[in-house]
């Protein structure tokens, strides 16, 4: 596994602990409103709302949290207007930094970005810097305890999916993103049990980091990642497994 998705793994499991206590329940919030003020409140139509509704309940957040801000992002309730907002950048190394937000203050959010990118040994760039680099693509996590690796790769492939890869805990199904909603209907309807179905962005090139670069990446990585208005983060470095581990635990 590389090196991106390794602390991607290993950011799922933080999720889950957050998930437990709240924390994340902010960002989810957040991205049902845009999703639903953006494509209606009707997640049957509106594919977004429907992954963001999936990843809400997978984190276990309450029905009503979850009308409640379908109804905010719709207009039938009162709140506060948020907007997509992306920020790029480099990291320690070069390393090429993807950041997605959703915020109510841009200017706000801006300057705060341009702090932790300073803070961690990187700097912002300037919109189109780094998009490039990236590729939007579906990613569906399946538990391993479930299915052997070929009998759903199988199924994978014929639903219409890219490409299959192991992890340490759950096997990761990548698909173009104008099939994400294809491929995720079709491993439903097969009554294929998902931990979690998004899109995300996979780097077409790597750098290898290691040492205190790797240490000080990690630490950008995680103080994007926990910033309130940072949906999600994406870099181009490669980092070696066991420095990874070693690294995310903190010692």
């Amino acid at each position: 596994m590389s090196g991106h998705s390794k602390w991607h793994s290993i950011k799922h499991k933080k999720a889950k602990i957050d998930a437990q206590r709240g924390r994340i329940f902010t960002k989810l919030i957040k991205e049902i409103t845009v999703a639903a003020r953006m494509g209606g409140g009707d997640p049957e139509a509106n594919p977004r709302l429907r992954v963001a509704i999936a990843a809400a309940k997978a984190a276990n957040m309450p029905a009503k949290n979850i009308d409640n801000a379908i109804k905010k992002g719709t207009g039938e309730l009162p709140g506060v207007v948020y907007e997509d907002v992306t920020y790029e950048g480099y990291g320690p190394g070069g390393v090429a930094v993807f950041v997605e937000a959703v915020t109510d203050n841009r200017n706000r959010t801006v300057a705060e970005m341009r702090h932790l990118f300073s803070k961690h040994g990187g700097n912002l760039g300037e919109n189109g810097s780094v998009a490039w680099i990236f590729e939007r693509k579906g990613l569906i996590r399946v538990p391993k305890d479930q299915y052997t690796e070929d009998d759903l790769l199988e199924i994978a492939l014929e639903a219409g999916a890219e490409d299959m890869q192991t992890g340490d805990d759950a096997y990761e199904i990548y698909t173009g993103f104008e099939d994400f909603n294809t491929v995720r209907t079709a491993l439903e309807e097969k009554g294929i049990v998902m931990e979690s179905a998004g899109l995300t962005m996979i780097p077409q090139n790597t750098i290898k980091i290691e040492g205190k670069t790797a240490e000080q990446m990690l630490r950008l990585m995680d103080a994007l990642d926990d910033h309130d208005d940072v949906q999600n983060v994406y870099a181009n470095f490669d980092i070696e497994d066991a420095e990874m581990e070693r690294l995310a635990s903190g010692e």
